[in-house]
C-alpha cells in the first residue's frame, strides 16, 4: 500500500498541485477575458516603433522580422510594404521572400510581395497589410 506524502499541513502533494493548477488556469482565463477576449496583435503593440532598418530589406525582395511578426518588402527602390508574417492558412510564420512572393514553407502558400494577395494556396486570404514610415534608415510601423 502506497502512502501519499503531504506537505506537513495535512494536504497531499497531489491535491496541492491540482489546486495550484486550477488556480493558474482560472487566472489565465480571467486575464484574457479582461482584455476583451483576444490578446492584442504583436503588430499593434509595436505601432510607432522601429521594426527594422532599410538596409536589411533588399530591393526586389524582403525580410521577415520575427520580433515584430512582420515581413517587410521593397518591390521597387524606396517602396516599402509591411505584412503580417503569420500565414492565413495555418498560422505558421512565413519564412522566405523571393521571386516576387512571400512564402510559407509549412504548407506551400505564396503571397504577392506587393499586395499580400494569395498567389498559391492552400491559403485563401491575403496577408494583413500595415502602413510604414521611413525616417533615414529606420522603418517605423504606423
Amino acid at each position: 500500500m502506497a502512502v501519499e506524502k503531504t506537505c506537513g499541513c495535512g494536504v497531499s502533494r497531489r491535491r496541492l498541485f491540482g489546486t495550484a493548477g486550477a488556480v493558474a488556469a482560472a487566472g489565465a482565463v480571467t486575464a484574457v477575458s479582461a482584455c476583451g477576449g483576444e490578446p492584442p496583435k504583436p503588430q499593434d503593440v509595436r505601432r510607432g516603433q522601429v521594426v527594422g532598418q532599410t538596409t536589411d530589406v533588399p530591393e526586389g525582395g524582403g525580410t521577415v522580422f520575427s520580433h515584430s511578426k512582420l515581413v517587410v518588402t521593397q518591390p521597387e527602390s524606396g517602396d516599402y510594404r509591411a505584412f503580417a508574417a503569420s500565414c492565413t492558412h495555418g498560422g505558421c510564420t512565413v519564412q522566405e521572400v523571393g521571386d516576387g512572393v512571400i512564402r510559407c514553407l509549412c504548407h506551400g502558400s505564396e503571397f504577392d510581395y506587393t499586395t499580400g494577395e494569395v498567389v498559391t494556396g492552400p491559403a485563401q486570404e491575403a496577408l494583413e497589410e500595415f502602413t510604414l514610415t521611413v525616417e533615414g534608415t529606420d522603418i517605423i510601423l504606423d
